[in-house]
């Protein structure tokens, strides 16, 4: 993504945080997701062109608590919507120390940027909810809150990007269309990540009690979406997706 259009997406988020309405703030993320999906099309476009431009690689991101299971699943949850691979590290216990997203560098660029203003969303409204029924555990609430915000994020952001790649689904007269393109592109990405990652382990399922899920979804269906190689031995271990 170009630096002026990664300015915009910027200057949308902040907009859309500073909105004095539900209404105007959905009005600039819906701008905002249209931009970031269509310019990662146009990232994909350029290269098929040019490969050297936008290369394959990892980028690990330290995971903070409270609540790091959840961030650590909104950023990679994030990350996949957005056509890379994720790895947790030192997932044990209900706490994760660090992520690490895998792809190419234009891909990797928006997962960071919109997994900033995501984290500071929700961050901000997890110290204000509470349970409705006084006996249930506060911390509980916010987990399975962060867990619905997370999910209803990516559902929201694989819509947008399927939504730009169906729009620009013309094939193109000097070379191949777009769902080529992408095919081959998340094809190499899988490839790569297998031969960094060859003895990940598998995640287990995520389970919470808290009652909090419903809320978290609702949320992230109105947040701004414009804004080492194998396994520890011991506990503290990595998965991946």
């Amino acid at each position: 993504m170009g630096v002026d259009k990664l300015d915009t997406v910027r200057k949308l988020l902040v907009k859309a945080e500073r909105a004095a309405t539900g209404a105007e703030a959905e009005t600039y993320t819906a701008k905002a997701m249209e931009l970031m999906a269509r310019h990662g099309i146009d990232s994909a476009l350029l290269a098929a062109a040019r490969p050297d431009t936008d290369r394959i690689g990892p980028q690990r991101i330290e995971m903070q608590d409270p609540y790091s299971a959840g961030k650590a699943r909104l950023l990679g949850w994030t990350a996949s919507a957005l056509g890379c691979r994720w790895v947790q590290h030192g997932a044990w216990g209900g706490k994760v120390a660090a992520v690490t997203v895998f792809g190419h560098a234009s891909d990797r660029e928006r997962v960071e940027l919109l997994y900033t203003s995501l984290q500071l969303q929700a961050s901000t409204q997890l110290v204000r909810v509470r349970p409705a029924w006084p006996g249930e555990s506060v911390a509980a609430y916010r987990r399975s809150w962060l867990h619905g915000f997370a999910v209803e994020v990516h559902r929201r952001l694989s819509s947008a990007e399927a939504r730009a790649a169906a729009s620009a689904a013309e094939p193109a007269a000097d070379g191949p269309g777009v769902a080529l393109v992408l095919a081959d592109r998340r094809e190499r990405v899988d490839r790569a990540y297998a031969a960094a990652f060859p003895r990940l382990g598998t995640a287990r399922r995520t389970v919470l009690s808290g009652s909090g899920f419903a809320a978290g979804a609702r949320a992230g269906e109105r947040a701004d979406l414009g804004r080492g190689t194998g396994i520890d031995r011991g506990r503290r271990r990595a998965v991946g997706a």
